[in-house]
């Protein structure tokens, strides 16, 4: 039997303790290019196979979601730790708790849009992506077309598996991803994992080049219904 956590054993000396609310559920507003979002919820700063891109984006809330969102980013990585074991995924920027504009992305704003920074490895094993304020947290690092920095490799079969098991959370949780935005010549890459038939039948991935390189992320829209856009 295992102990009593620390907080358990303060609220039986005191005669117990009033369970937490359930936090409220998110409302979106407008669309991801135009919107806003309240109760928004933070993802976890870290979980036992995943991590921020940022300790301090995460402190300066930039990585909150709809609460249905993130359900389902929770539920998908508690698969990963079975169907990828010691695979390592880091989440990128998302928004703020009250959507609206959020520089220097054109989306983010409702709470739908997350970005997966690519899995790596680095001599065979799978590492975080190298983030820091010297690269901008891993947005400004650029890969090549076949996926390669210096020592670094993107896992295809690692970023295949992660967006296999998001469209399996998403559709459990009734959620479905709207599209997937991803550098064009570094798809078919994905496409040839053993994944590739399931992501091409499954899930939309944009054909049109983005405003920025997509190469170090993957931009994921959810697609969840909103209220119409608020008046400024």
């Amino acid at each position: 039997m295992r102990p009593l956590p620390m907080l358990a054993l303060i609220c039986l000396a005191l005669g117990g303790c009033a369970e937490a609310e359930a936090p409220e559920e998110s409302v979106c507003f407008g669309t991801p290019e135009n919107g806003s979002l309240e109760n928004g919820t933070s993802l976890p700063l870290s979980g036992a196979n995943f991590g921020s891109y940022s300790y301090l984006g995460w402190q300066l809330g930039r990585m909150h979601v709809h609460s249905k969102v993130n359900a389902v980013l929770l539920d998908a990585f508690t698969s990963l730790e079975t169907s990828a074991p010691g695979k390592v995924f880091v989440v990128g920027e998302t928004g703020w708790a009250s959507g609206g504009r959020f520089r220097p992305h054109k989306t983010h704003q409702n709470g739908l849009s997350v970005d997966l920074m690519v899995p790596v490895t680095r001599d065979g094993a799978s590492v975080p992506l190298p983030g820091s304020s010297w690269n901008r947290f891993g947005y400004d690092l650029e890969f090549s077309d076949d996926g390669v920095l210096g020592e670094y490799r993107i896992d295809w079969d690692a970023l295949g598996l992660w967006l296999r098991e998001l469209h399996g959370a998403a559709q459990r949780r009734g959620v479905p991803i709207r599209r997937v935005i991803f550098e064009v010549p570094l798809q078919k890459h994905l496409f040839a994992t053993r994944h590739g038939a399931y992501l091409r039948r499954n899930i939309v991935f944009s054909t049109k080049p983005a405003w920025v390189r997509h190469d170090e992320h993957v931009h994921v829209d959810f697609a969840v219904p909103c209220r119409p856009a608020k008046d400024d």
